[in-house]
Parts: C-alpha cells; structure tokens; sequence
C-alpha cells in the first residue's frame, strides 16, 4: 500500500504543477493557480501520517517505509525548485516571460552553482535521515530496523558525493576556452576596455 501511495503522491505532485501553472498563465487565474500549488505539501503530509500509522499498528519496517521517508525528505529538499524551474519555463513560453537563467559554465560562479545543487540535495538527504531516524526511534527495540538503517547510509552516500562534486568543482575550476588562440589575460583586457568604451559612449 505505501508503494502505491508513494507512486500516487509522485502523480499527484505533476498533476498539481501542471494544473497550478495552466491556471496561472493559460486562464490567467493565478490565484487559483498559487492555491493548486499550495496543495503540494498536503501530499506529503498524507504519505507521512499513513506511514506513522501503519507502524502503530504493528507493521514490520522495512524498505517500503524507508523509501515513504527519503521520498518526503526528497521532496522538501528538491520539490519547489522544481516547481520553480517548470514556472519559469511555462512563463517564458505561453505569458512572455523573460527566458530561464541558464547556469553559469566556468570558474567560481559555475563552483558556486554546483554548490548550491549540493545544498538542495544535502538538504534533501538531511530531512530523509531526520525521518528515518524518527522511524527507528518511534519503532524502538521492539522492531527490526535495519532496513530504515540501511536507506540512512544510502543518504550518507548521495551526500558524500554531492560534496565531492561541488569541491571538485572549487578546487578544479572549470577555465572558459580561449579565443582565437589568444592568452587569456588579453581576452579579458578586451572585455573590460570594451565595457569601458561602451560606458563612455552611453554617457
């Protein structure tokens, strides 16, 4: 049952979002719009009580209730940069909004970026072992919680690996290819006597 509840949230998530954004720009109802998203969080909520509940009542834990938590914390930590990553294209695309920001590609402002990735997904992590341990301790010694003990190593795993790919990204920064076959110091004099030419001549 919890599988299948999970599967409903997921599809519930989607259809909100797209009903939320069609009502937002299409029918140019965006309160109705902002409510259908507001709703979002109310799925989450259902797929954590309906866990609780089932092992009140005496269920064994095992994967199932452990996926309900990393899929709740996983949501927390991704579900509205997701819905702002779908805003931002349905703006641009049906009500003329300007076009999605395209992530920076080299040195520190690409190492910021990817460290901002990481936050979102460590955050994500952190609220699915926050659950997963609240699981292990509202079960106590009476149950077998081990498998809730293995989805936490498996959070410990997808933060270990967003930090080494966001350092990865600080330590080695990605360089912009030079132009032309010219040092890249005479490329950004260029720039910034361009940029200083074009002020002078606004003015």
């Amino acid at each position: 049952m919890i599988v299948g509840l999970i599967i409903a949230c997921e599809v519930a998530f989607w259809v909100l979002l797209a009903a939320g954004l069609a009502f937002r720009y299409a029918f140019r109802m965006p309160r109705t719009g902002l409510a259908l998203l507001l709703c979002e969080p109310l799925l989450e909520i259902v797929l954590f009580a309906v866990t609780a509940v089932d092992l009140r009542n005496g269920a064994e834990p095992d994967w199932r209730h452990g996926l309900a938590a990393v899929y709740i914390g996983f949501t927390v930590g991704l579900g509205h940069s997701t819905i702002r990553w779908a805003d931002a294209r349905v703006a641009h695309r049906f009500a003329g909004g300007p076009p999605p920001v395209k992530p920076p590609r080299y040195g520190i402002a690409r190492a910021v970026h990817e460290w901002r990735v990481a936050g979102r997904w460590i955050l994500a992590s952190v609220v699915s072992l926050a659950l997963l341990q609240g699981a292990v301790w509202y079960v106590g010694d009476a149950g077998d919680t081990g498998s809730l003990r293995a989805w936490q190593l498996r959070m410990l795993w997808v933060i270990g690996i967003n930090v080494v790919i966001a350092a990865s990204y600080t330590l080695f920064p990605k360089r912009e290819p030079r132009s032309g076959g010219e040092p890249a110091g005479t490329t950004v004099e260029k720039s910034v006597d361009s940029g200083a030419d074009a002020g002078t001549s606004s003015r």
